[in-house]
């Protein structure tokens, strides 16, 4: 037997960061095409694969593919591998989650998912919200938020009112301020988002932004960091900062954030290819 490529992520090869090692131009690897040999190497169903791979992240490495196991119309290309998948794979999930909100509502909802409340989160906030005004409602997914800042800038943004209409002779009305969707929001949450990804949905909620659907947050609102470096290159960490609220209560810490609509990933519809937070937020 022959090793065969399942699934081939595309990343985004202008970015440092997603680099996809078998869509690069000229090496156009498709799915259902086998890897046969690796720098040389024969590669066959009963060796592993990993092996093949060790200390080429970063390398060039020429691969054998082709659409036959038995090696005809086979070609060799040149590729290099990255030392971590993770950010294709979350790429690949992300845009997969927008898909389905496009197909489930007909394009009339705009999908946002934040990995954290640092340089990604609000990367991914600028870049999929702003691009998606011109929808009707949105869905927040802080699924898997592991936190960073406190993300005031971002439900700002989200509650920006509308202000004022204006008439054009040119064209359509426009209202103002231009960049918002003065719509229904709803937040995905789950209990692997913390942090930052605790208070995320606590201000989504206290500003009645919309309602929280999924599972309880980690409850995990105290905050480390900022101690100068170690003389030896090391790092000493310990609590510094804890979030309470307005009336002097630690409301989150030790408790999370409760959804609104309680929503488990069941096993039996996830392998299905169903997300059920995901097709529930869609519903309310």
């Amino acid at each position: 037997g022959r090793y065969r490529f399942a699934r081939v992520y595309d990343g985004e090869n202008w970015n440092p960061d997603l680099q996809a090692p078998l869509t690069q131009p000229g090496v156009n690897v498709t799915a259902g095409e086998y890897l046969l040999a690796v720098n040389g190497r024969e590669l066959h169903a009963t060796d592993e694969i990993y092996s093949f791979f060790e200390e080429t992240a970063g390398k060039q490495v020429v691969l054998k593919v082709g659409p036959n196991a038995d090696g005809s119309g086979s070609r060799e290309v040149t590729v290099v591998p990255v030392d971590n998948e993770f950010n294709l794979r979350h790429l690949a999930w992300v845009e997969g989650n927008r898909r389905k909100v496009d197909e489930m509502t007909g394009g009339r909802v705009a999908y946002v998912q934040l990995p954290d409340t640092a340089v990604g989160g609000f990367t991914n906030f600028n870049r999929y919200f702003f691009a998606q005004v011109d929808k009707q409602a949105a869905i927040i997914d802080e699924r898997f938020n592991h936190g960073g800042f406190l993300a005031d800038y971002i439900v700002e943004n989200l509650r920006r009112p509308v202000l004022n209409r204006v008439a054009s002779r040119e064209g359509k009305d426009m209202t103002l301020p231009a960049e918002e969707i003065n719509g229904p929001k709803v937040m995905i949450i789950n209990q692997f988002a913390g942090s930052g990804g605790d208070a995320l949905p606590w201000f989504f909620r206290n500003l009645g932004l919309g309602p929280l659907v999924g599972m309880k947050t980690w409850g995990g609102l105290v905050g480390i960091g900022g101690y100068p470096q170690l003389i030896d290159g090391g790092f000493v960490m310990a609590p510094r900062i804890a979030i309470y609220n307005l009336t002097g209560q630690w409301e989150v810490e030790n408790h999370g954030i409760a959804p609104d609509y309680e929503v488990e990933m069941d096993p039996k519809l996830v392998r299905e290819g169903h997300d059920p937070q995901l097709e529930k937020a869609v519903e309310v």
